[in-house]
C-alpha cells in the first residue's frame, strides 16, 4: 500500500489524516445546512414580508408562500399600487446555523415562561440522570449474565432464546404498563432505558465474550485452571477491552430511548423542554437542545474512550506499536532504495554460509 492511498484495506490511518476526516464529517454537513439557510436560489421556498404594500392581507415579518407572494407583487404592479416588500426566507422550522449557536447562549440564560417549568439546565440534569440510572441498572444485570451466556454453553442455551425473542420487542410498547407498575414519575422511564438496552447487552457482550482465544483456555486448564478461577482469571481479562467497548456503544444506545422514555408518565428532562419551545415556535431553541443532546453523548463517549487508554494501558501500547510498525514499514523502503542503488555485485568471492545450532 502506498503512503498516501486514502483507502487501504483495514490499515490504520496517520492521525493527522483521522483528525482532517473527523473534522470534515462535521464540515459536510455544516456546509449543507449553511447552503440551504444563506444561497436564496437554493432552497427558500417563502417570502418573509417587510411592508405589506396594498394587499390586505399581508402582515409585517409574516411568511407568505412564494408563488402567492409573487401573484400578489403582479397584481399591483399591474393596478400601479403600493408594492409589497420582502426577502426569501426558509421556514421558521428550518432557522439557520447562527441563530441556533446564538440558541445555546440564550437558552441557558432565557428564564422559563411560567413559574412551574424548569430551566434548561436543569431538563439536561434531569435528562443525564436518567440515563445514567437506566444504563447502570441495565449494566449490573446485563454484563455478568452476558459473561455467563458467553462462557457457558448451559446458561446460553437457557437464556439467549428468550433474550433474542425479547430483543424485537419495542420497549415503547411497555410504556403504559411501566406507568400502571411503578407510577408516573422517574421509575418507568428508567425501566424504559432499561428494557431497551439490557437484552441487547446480553447478547452483544456474550458474543465479544466467545470470541476470547480457544488456545488460551487451553493453556490455563492445562496448568490447572477451571471453574470460576478459568473466567476470573483468562476469560474477563482477555476480552475486557472489547466489552468496554461493547458498552461504550450500548451506552448510545441508552441515549437514543432517552426522547421515548421521558414522554411516559409526566414528561420530563431535555424532552419537556423542546416540546415546549417546538409549543412556542422556538425552533432555534428546539434545534439547540437536540445538538446538546448530541454533544453530551458524543463528549461522553470521548471521555469514556480515554479512560479506556487508562484503565488499559496494554491496549494502548498495542495501538503504539501498531503505529510504528506501520511506520517503519512505510519508511523502510525508501531507506533501502539508495542503498540498493549502490551495491554491485562481486564475483570470485567465496560464498559465506551461517550455521544455525540449537
Amino acid at each position: 500500500m502506498k503512503h498516501h492511498d486514502w483507502l487501504g484495506l483495514k490499515v490504520e490511518l496517520p492521525r493527522k489524516r483521522q483528525l482532517q476526516l473527523t473534522i470534515l464529517s462535521f464540515l459536510a454537513p455544516m456546509a449543507v445546512w449553511c447552503a440551504i439557510s444563506y444561497v436564496p436560489w437554493l432552497w427558500h421556498p417563502l417570502y418573509r414580508v417587510t411592508d405589506p404594500g396594498s394587499v390586505d392581507y399581508f402582515i409585517e415579518d409574516m411568511d407568505v408562500k412564494r408563488a402567492d407572494f409573487e401573484h400578489e407583487l403582479a397584481k399591483a404592479r399591474a393596478a400601479g399600487t403600493a408594492l409589497p416588500q420582502g426577502y426569501l426566507t426558509n421556514p421558521i422550522y428550518l432557522p439557520a446555523p447562527h441563530k441556533v449557536l446564538r440558541a445555546f447562549y440564550y437558552a441557558f440564560k432565557t428564564p422559563p415562561r411560567l413559574p412551574n417549568e424548569p430551566w434548561l439546565h436543569q431538563s439536561l440534569g434531569h435528562s443525564i440522570r436518567t440515563i445514567f440510572l437506566g444504563f447502570v441498572v441495565s449494566s449490573v444485570f446485563g454484563l455478568p449474565l452476558g459473561i455467563l451466556c458467553g462462557t457457558y454453553r448451559f446458561f446460553a442455551k437457557l437464556q439467549e432464546p428468550f433474550i433474542e425473542f425479547f430483543r424485537y420487542l419495542p420497549a415503547p410498547a411497555f410504556g403504559a404498563l411501566c406507568v400502571a407498575v411503578l407510577g408516573i414519575d422517574d421509575p418507568p422511564k428508567i425501566a424504559i432505558i432499561f428494557i431497551g438496552t439490557f437484552f441487547q447487552q446480553v447478547l452483544v457482550i456474550a458474543n465479544t465474550v466467545r470470541k476470547v482465544d480457544p488456545g488460551l483456555l487451553e493453556a490455563a486448564q492445562t496448568l490447572g485452571a477451571s471453574g470460576w478461577k478459568l473466567v476470573r482469571r483468562v476469560i474477563i481479562p482477555a476480552s475486557i477491552t472489547d466489552v468496554y467497548t461493547d458498552m461504550r456503544i450500548l451506552l448510545g444506545w441508552a441515549w437514543t430511548y432517552l426522547i421515548v422514555a421521558e414522554v411516559v408518565g409526566t414528561m420530563s428532562g431535555i424532552t419537556y423542554f423542546i416540546n415546549q419551545q417546538a409549543r412556542y415556535r422556538n425552533f432555534d431553541n428546539v434545534y439547540a437542545a437536540i445538538a446538546m443532546i448530541g454533544i453530551i453523548g458524543f463528549s461522553t463517549d470521548l471521555f469514556l474512550a480515554w479512560l479506556g487508554t487508562v484503565l488499559f494501558p496494554w491496549k494502548r501500547k498495542s495501538r503504539s506499536a501498531q503505529n510504528k510498525r506501520a511506520w517503519f514499514a512505510w519508511l523502510r523502503p525508501k531507506m533501502a532504495e539508495p542503498i540498493v542503488q549502490t551495491i554491485e555485485p562481486v564475483e570470485d568471492k567465496p560464498e559465506i554460509k551461517l550455521h544455525v545450532t540449537q
